[in-house]
């Protein structure tokens, strides 16, 4: 088997309390490639994102959906964690009481395995260096886990948790969210560092201009649970001048939301 990364998804069906929400969603991402998915509120994006990672509150109906050629959708979170799919979270959790330092080493020696662990100085090497390209404060490091940060700060430390732990398959949703010019390019900065033909990365945003500093090689349009639409980086382009009222159009979609997002 290539060791790089396949994650495949097919006609993927998911509800939350009996309301379908994704309505057999078909996406196929490989190593070295970097997938955008775009769409209105309430169309599912990330309820995708969610039941990749396995929340609890989404319940699988239908399809299937394999990493490496292993059944993602028998594994409970902390097995997809390790196998190598992360999220970085629209709205980060606060964790009072852990500090980022113990928060990122922790979640690395579970990614490497019992025996494996990671030495104290190395980790802090490593946590150092990524911190300095992110041009984070030193302070981070013992700062309680998203605990008084603003929304930029939150998304910088997705980011770095991402670099520590260079997952296979990465997701990212909505990162450039309440981020102003100069965190989204910083944050930009930390994702394009990353792309290597070892990692895969889905990112889920509403605007176009993520992608100016993030270039996708493939951009999908997602509406009542599916996508309908899929191209480059100049179908981004045609959305942020028209809207998604010409898709609407062109497929024949009526006026309606699957749920509230997420």
């Amino acid at each position: 088997m290539s060791n790089a990364p396949y994650l495949k998804i097919e006609n993927l069906r998911a509800n939350i309390e009996g309301k379908e929400i994704l309505k057999g969603v078909n996406l196929e991402i490989k190593g070295g490639e970097v997938h955008a998915i775009m769409g209105p509120n309430g169309t599912g994006k990330s309820t995708l994102s969610s039941t990749l990672m396995g929340h609890p509150k989404y319940t699988v109906t239908e399809g299937s959906v394999t990493l490496d050629g292993e059944n993602l959708l028998e594994m409970p979170v902390d097995e997809r964690a390790r196998k190598g799919m992360f999220l970085a979270m629209q709205y980060p959790s606060e964790i009072s009481g852990v500090t980022n330092a113990d928060f990122m080493r922790s979640a690395m020696n579970a990614r490497r395995g019992e025996g494996k662990e990671i030495s104290i100085m190395k980790f802090v090497r490593e946590m150092d260096k990524k911190m300095n390209f992110l041009e984070m404060d030193e302070s981070f490091t013992h700062r309680y886990v998203n605990e008084g940060f603003s929304g930029g700060e939150k998304k910088r430390n997705e980011i770095l948790q991402m670099m520590l732990l260079k997952p296979r398959i990465a997701i990212l949703d909505e990162i450039d969210s309440g981020l102003d010019i100069d965190a989204l390019k910083i944050v930009s900065k930390g994702v394009n560092e990353l792309r290597s033909p070892d990692m895969g990365i889905l990112m889920i945003t509403h605007y176009q201009r993520l992608l100016n500093y993030i270039k996708p090689d493939y951009v999908h349009v997602m509406m009542q649970g599916r996508i309908v639409k899929s191209g480059g980086q100049e179908l981004a382009e045609k959305l942020e001048e028209k809207g998604y009222d010409w898709i609407k159009e062109e497929l024949g979609i009526q006026d309606e939301t699957v749920a509230a997002e997420a």
